[in-house]
C-alpha cells in the first residue's frame, strides 16, 4: 500500500464545499499533498475548468504529475510564489485558491524524511528536498541565542534555553544528525511534560516550521491570493495549530473591514472604500466521527473569505 493510498485527507467535502465550485472556473489547490483535495475539486469541475497545484514537496509534485487529467496544471513551487506561478501560466483570475498548511501525513509517516521522532533517520525535516538547510545543518551552526528563538517561539515551548544549551553541549563533541539523537537530547533536558505527549514533540514541531518557512510563507500567500480572487471567489484556509490559524484569522479580519478615515469627513457611508473580503460563516472544526476516524485531524480549523467585488 503506497503512503498516497494511507493519506486521510482532513475536512475533504467541508473545504470544497466552500470553495463554491463553478463548472467552467479556475482554482488553485496551493498544497496538493497526495490529491485529496484537488480530486475533489476536479470531479466537479466541467470540460472547460482547470485546476492549477502546487507544492514543494517532490513526492507530491510526482503524485500530481501522475493525474492523466487536461485540466490539471502542476508547479513544484512554495505556495509563497502563487502569483508568480499564476503569470508563468497566463492566469489573471481565480475563482478559488484553497490551502491546506503544515506537514502532511506521508511526510511524517516517511521516516527518511527526518520529520518524526517516531523513526530514528537523518535529521533532514525539508519538505522541499532539492533546497534549503536541513534541520541537522542549522543545529551544527546556530547559536544558543537563535536555537532558543525558534524552539520558543515556533513550539511554545518553555524549555527551550535548556534544550538550546544541551544542544550546544552536544554538538561540541559530535554532530546531532539524527532524529534519535535530537530526540533523546530534548527528553534529557524536559523533565515534566503533559501526559501523552513526548518532549520532543514540540522542539521537533518548531525545527520544522523554522527549516521551511512555513510561517513567513503563508504571510506570503495570504495577500497574493486575495489579490488574485476574481469577485466571488473564495479563500479557504485549513490550519493545523494556533500559529498558523493566528495568522490566517487576523489577516481575513484586517480585509473584512473597510479602510479607517479620520472622523468628520463629508462622505456618506456608502461612500466609504469596501474592504476587499467578507468573512464566510464561522470557523470550521473536524466533526467527532472524523477525528475519531483520523486523529491528526483533531486541531484542524478551516477559515474562508469571499473577495467582494471592488467599488464602483
Amino acid at each position: 500500500m503506497s503512503l498516497g493510498s494511507l493519506h486521510q485527507t482532513v475536512l475533504l467535502q467541508e473545504a470544497v464545499e466552500s470553495l463554491g465550485i463553478k463548472p467552467s472556473g479556475t482554482y488553485v489547490d496551493g498544497t496538493f499533498g497526495r490529491g485529496g483535495h484537488s480530486r475533489a475539486i476536479l470531479a466537479r469541475l466541467g470540460p472547460a475548468g482547470r485546476l492549477l497545484a502546487l507544492d514543494r514537496d517532490p513526492q507530491a509534485v510526482e503524485a500530481a504529475r501522475a493525474i492523466d487529467d487536461g485540466r490539471l496544471l502542476v508547479a513544484h513551487r512554495w505556495f509563497g510564489d502563487l502569483a508568480e506561478v499564476l503569470a508563468q501560466f497566463g492566469i489573471d483570475k481565480v475563482d478559488g485558491v484553497l490551502l491546506d498548511v503544515g506537514v502532511s501525513s506521508p511526510q511524517i509517516d516517511d521516516g527518511a524524511r527526518g520529520f518524526s521522532f517516531r523513526f530514528d533517520a537523518p535529521l533532514d525535516m525539508r519538505m522541499d528536498t532539492t533546497r534549503g538547510e536541513t534541520a541537522a545543518s542549522f543545529l551544527a551552526e546556530a547559536g544558543i541565542r537563535d536555537i532558543t528563538e525558534v524552539i520558543r517561539n515556533y513550539g511554545e515551548e518553555r524549555f527551550a534555553f535548556q534544550i538550546a544549551k544541551k544542544i550546544v553541549a552536544a554538538r561540541s563533541e559530535r554532530p546531532i544528525a539524527t532524529t534519535g539523537e535530537l530526540a533523546a537530547l530534548v527528553r534529557e533536558a524536559v523533565r515534566t511534560r503533559e501526559p501523552g505527549q513526548d518532549p520532543a514533540t514540540r522542539t521537533f514541531q518548531a525545527l520544522r516550521i523554522h527549516v521551511n518557512q512555513e510561517l513567513e510563507q503563508l504571510a506570503l500567500a495570504l495577500p497574493q491570493a486575495m489579490n488574485v480572487l476574481a469577485p466571488g471567489g473564495r479563500l479557504v484556509v485549513i490550519s493545523f495549530h494556533s500559529l498558523e490559524d493566528r495568522i490566517v484569522k487576523r489577516f481575513m479580519r484586517s480585509q473584512a473591514l473597510a479602510d479607517t478615515l479620520p472622523k468628520h469627513l463629508p462622505l456618506r457611508s456608502v461612500d466609504l472604500p469596501s474592504p476587499p473580503l467578507r468573512l464566510v460563516g464561522k470557523p470550521v472544526k473536524p466533526s467527532v466521527e472524523e477525528i475519531g476516524a483520523n486523529p491528526r485531524a483533531r486541531s484542524a480549523v478551516m477559515r474562508v473569505a469571499e473577495r467582494l467585488p471592488e467599488a464602483a
